[in-house]
């Protein structure tokens, strides 16, 4: 029986070389995965957004189309003079003869209906806006290169999420195998306490108790296999395809070769913390530009006449002209947005001072867990594969009737025990070294 798990085992192993390997499968999560993608497009998102802000420095350009139609006399007047056509007669003069100064003007104030279109072009432009435009183009480069860094972390995220799946499953595989062979030994136990009891040397119970510790075996195989099926259909979720095989059978990661001054330096937490706290020194920079004056040139070009689009050179007219605004009072409110924002910039910089005084405890903490798990391990191990020499050592004794089946089924359930354990801290040792290089910034080590 142990020949025929052993040759599966191979079978197993040379079959998982065909299976997904985790470089390909960390390339499809950074392409494939929802969340990324999604990611992605909020990157996008505020891209456009700065792009839009670095518009407003080069002004608008405008072009608007009226049609108007109205018997208002000061609106009749006023089409006239635009498309250049009133005469000495709009103002009531042929009813003028010299003496009658208190004659009220017809021809002025009820004028006929009037159609007026107007076709105009008008370009203005921002000259100096005491530095708002500038800023804003600069906070929102920053708050994109936030969200690079949002999706980075998250990148790096689900690439955690993949790596531990993977070692996860490989711990589960050699989990089943330790558990195949335990059953595997059980079965045999089984075998020969049935044929002791038909000799008479032992008593119903004593086969009972080996039946329970086998089903026992047993409950613990098909627990694993449905977790290891888990475990497949969550790394298809991230790559985004079905996934049924892994390639590579790595069942301990390697330690984290970083410094602990790289790790910090690297961390994309202290680097959004570390935008935060420049993205509130510009907004410093924009509150004080309400202090400054604001200049802006605008120029317009246009025709107007009670047809559309008729004589537009004859009828044409232009404007151009500066603006210089300045706001000397607001009841106070510059000054508080002022002084808010240089609050929010010493909120910053205080949350990038615990940024990386937790940052630098979480990794302390994880190096002294991994050191603990590590030295456990390497106990565990031992421990082991003591418990099953001991175990082997109880089942033939038991076979020399020197033992009771009580005995060899309290050995057997401690080296299952330690095999447990075992699995156990090997994936907290993992996940945690996995974390460290997830807090380093590192996809593979």
């Amino acid at each position: 029986m142990r020949i025929i798990l052993l040759v599966l085992l191979a079978l197993r192993l040379c079959f998982a070389e065909e299976g997904l390997h985790l470089d390909d499968a960390i390339q499809k999560v950074k392409e494939h995965n929802s969340e990324i993608v999604i990611a992605k497009f909020d990157e996008r998102i505020k891209l456009l957004e700065h792009q839009a802000a670095l518009g407003a420095n080069y002004g608008s350009l405008e072009l608007s189309q009226a049609a108007l139609r109205s018997n208002d006399a000061l609106n009749i007047f006023g089409y006239k003079l635009q498309s250049r056509e009133a005469t000495f007669a709009d103002f009531g003069f042929k009813q003028f003869s010299g003496s009658n100064y208190m004659l009220t003007p017809n021809d002025l104030n009820n004028p006929s209906d009037r159609n007026h279109f107007q076709t105009k072009i008008e370009y203005t432009l921002p000259i100096y806006t005491g530095g708002k435009i500038e800023q804003y183009g600069k906070i929102t480069q920053a708050l994109q290169t936030m969200s690079t860094l949002d999706k980075e972390a998250l990148i790096l995220q689900k690439i955690y999420e993949l790596k531990k799946s993977f070692f996860a499953i490989s711990l589960l595989d050699a989990h089943l195998y330790t558990l195949h062979i335990i059953a595997s030994n059980t079965a045999k136990l089984e075998a020969k306490t049935a044929m002791m009891l038909e000799e008479g040397y032992v008593k119903k119970v004593d086969l009972l108790e080996v039946q329970s510790k086998q089903a026992d075996v047993d409950r613990l195989i098909h627990q694993a296999e449905a977790n290891r099926t888990l475990l497949y259909a969550f790394v298809s979720f991230l790559v985004d395809e079905p996934v049924t095989q892994i390639s590579g059978k790595d069942e301990e990661a390697p330690t984290l070769l970083s410094s602990d001054a790289q790790i910090l330096s690297d961390n994309l937490e202290i680097k959004k913390a570390e935008q935060g706290v420049e993205i509130s020194k510009m907004g410093i920079a924009l509150q004080q530009s309400a202090f400054l004056p604001q200049v802006g040139a605008f120029a317009n070009y246009g025709s107007s006449d009670d047809k559309l689009m008729n004589d537009f050179s004859k009828n044409d007219a232009y404007t151009v002209g500066l603006q210089v605004k300045w706001n000397l009072f607001n009841g106070g409110s510059d000054n508080n947005n002022l002084e808010k924002a240089r609050v929010e910039n010493l909120k910053a910089s205080q949350q990038l001072v615990l940024a990386k005084k937790q940052i630098a405890l979480h990794v302390k903490q994880i190096q002294t867990q991994i050191q603990n798990d590590e030295y456990e391990i390497n106990s565990l191990k031992k421990e082991v594969e003591l418990s099953h020499l001991i175990y082997e050592n109880y089942a033939g004794r038991y076979e020399q009737k020197l033992v009771s089946i009580n005995d060899v089924l309290i050995k057997q359930s401690e080296e299952l025990t330690k095999v447990l354990r075992l699995k156990e801290v090997q994936n907290a040792r993992n996940e945690k070294i996995f974390e460290l290089q997830k807090l380093a910034s590192k996809e593979v080590q």
